[in-house]
């Protein structure tokens, strides 16, 4: 049966790729490709053929071969006959009615799968949540994923959105809990947007509405239009909440003395306020002023918080206060900031003494700091112990895994790193991508050029090498999930090397998009088929260094 298996994934090789290529592109098979659909179906028919009952993931290749096809209604007719349904296939069913646009038999599927006994996953509701087309159905489906703890917030929201676009709403109410929900899940650029149009369609801006928009200047550090959002607050009653998001705002953007300003002027202040700018101050390297100011808020009456100590333990770590730290740590027994503390110090096995000795189970924030100072003493054994007590408590931290893949690219464990990098839930998905789009370069000229490769490697294995470099990787991804008229946005901790910085040169031309990778040196924006950095011998427009100015 182990054939059978096979036979529906690999039809004839490099068949099944092509054709879910096809139903990307809403491309489904003709009379010419109906012969493999033939094929599939013979397949059906040995499967079952005997009297012998297929394992459940047997039945589910089958179920995804006809929804492949767009056979939906032999998918359901397959589906009504299995014995036994797992969470694959009820996904399966359930994504496959939200693509073709069937969302209320999308819905009751899912309510016969809970109805059934089966519990949803991550990715059942994501489907069910393509297939919402109103409110009511939005929060029918909000309350079960809340139960199960799923953080789809990424789907919620954009379900959301695509039905708050399909309704007229006269009710401020409603804008300024859209506005925020965006702005409290770090989307800022869909708040502003938002509350632009909010403006546009003549409504006025509350206190909350200010709130929001201030909240997102702050996760896009866009401290102009945070200034230009100050003017609207002062035109407004003193609000307690508003003053501590323009404190927050300010300090983020680095702007300690306008940060100060509000805060001094402020005739109420609560504990939020005076951690925000205590934290602030250390988070800009003013540990001193950090810690004065924790005196004045002793003094004043106003008791600390954990976040207010925190602020403290980070001055101190960043100032090098190690007794200091000590000092507060004994009063607070905050474990983390000490784990810091220590590691920034170099005390490395202090540090770990510390965290097993503690009292309750250390969490991923602890073991992610002892990794950061693992890192910075090259301390290699500890830092791989470290990152994966992270990875073990939160699977999904993409940067651990990316620290974890220096760490064996640093001491030559090359197939360590490799396993590593294939351990993406989409890791088929995009290094298939990742092939066919550099098929399309080499039809452009593009040639892997194989002085940047730093493994001790020959001939194929060399260009091989170079395929798979993490921003090629990266950049096909954004292609893969992200909308054509967005930028995609690309941190390294490396330079870039001339092969990448060719492919990505190439790609954005290709495709017709924006894509800018930041490394260790600069931005490099490619667009049109050049890089920013290929243009740096121009002389600057007297905006962009107004600009720049700004910006340092």
């Amino acid at each position: 049966m182990n054939s059978g298996h096979n036979a529906i994934r690999g039809i004839f090789p490099g068949q099944w790729w092509h054709w879910e290529s096809m139903q990307k592109h809403n491309l489904w098979a003709d009379s010419i490709t109906y012969g493999a659909v033939e094929h599939g179906k013979r397949i059906h028919f040995h499967v079952f053929s005997g009297g012998y009952e297929p394992k459940t993931f047997l039945i589910n290749s089958l179920l995804n071969m006809y929804v492949k096809f767009n056979l939906l209604d032999d998918a359901q007719s397959l589906f009504d006959q299995m014995p036994e349904r797992n969470v694959v296939s009820w996904t399966t069913m359930i994504a496959a009615y939200a693509n073709c646009g069937s969302n209320s038999r999308s819905l009751n599927m899912l309510v016969m799968m809970l109805r059934d006994g089966v519990q949803p996953n991550m990715y059942t509701y994501s489907s069910a949540l393509r297939a919402c087309d109103c409110l009511s159905d939005l929060n029918q489906l909000h309350s079960p994923i809340i139960k199960v703890g799923l953080e789809l917030d990424v789907y919620f929201f954009e379900a959301s959105l695509r039905i708050f676009d399909e309704i007229m709403t006269s009710d401020p109410v409603v804008w300024n809990s859209v506005i925020g929900a965006f702005a409290q899940n770090n989307d800022g650029d869909e708040s502003l947007n938002l509350y632009i149009r909010m403006k546009r369609s003549g409504f006025g801006a509350d206190n909350s509405t200010l709130t929001s928009v201030l909240r997102a200047c702050t996760s896009l550090a866009l401290l102009e239009l945070g200034r230009q959002v100050h003017v609207h607050v002062i035109k407004l009653n003193e609000d307690l909440s508003l003053n501590n998001a323009l404190i927050d705002m300010y300090c983020k953007c680095g702007s300690l003395k306008e940060a100060y300003a509000v805060f001094l002027r402020m005739i109420l202040k609560d504990v939020i306020s005076w951690s925000t700018m205590t934290i602030g101050f250390a988070q800009n390297g003013y540990s001193r002023q950090a810690l004065d100011l924790f005196d004045s808020m002793k003094a004043s009456g106003t008791k600390p918080n954990y976040v207010t100590l925190l602020g403290v333990l980070f001055a101190c770590s960043h100032a090098g206060l190690v007794k200091d730290g000590q000092r507060y740590f004994e009063s607070m027994e905050h474990y983390g900031c000490l784990v810091d503390l220590l590691g920034r110090a170099g005390k490395l096995e202090e540090a770990i003494k510390l965290i097993h000795e503690m009292k309750c189970e250390p969490d991923a924030v602890t073991w992610r700091t002892l990794l950061g100072a693992c890192r910075v003493h090259r301390d290699m054994d500890l830092a791989e112990y470290a990152a994966k007590k992270v990875l073990s408590l939160d699977p999904h931290d993409a940067r651990t895994y990316m620290l974890l893949s220096n760490i064996y690219a640093n001491t030559q464990r090359w197939e360590d790193a490799e396993i590593l990098r294939r351990s993406h839930l989409e890791t088929d998905a995009i290094y298939s991508e990742l092939n066919r789009t550099i098929r399309r370069l080499r039809e452009v000229g593009y040639v892997p050029d194989a002085n940047f490769v730093l493994q001790d490697l020959e001939g194929e294995q060399m260009e091989s090498s170079l395929e798979y470099h993490s921003e090629k990787l990266a950049i096909v991804y954004g292609l893969m999930s992200m909308p054509k008229e967005k930028t995609i946005r690309i941190r390294k901790n490396l330079r870039i090397c001339g092969d990448c910085h060719v492919f990505a040169q190439l790609l954005a031309k290709l495709e017709s998009r924006t894509i800018v990778i930041r490394d260790p040196m600069r931005y490099h924006h490619f667009q049109d088929g050049t890089c920013s950095s290929a243009l740096r011998a121009k002389p600057p427009e007297p905006f962009a260094i107004e600009f720049n100015a700004q910006r340092r």
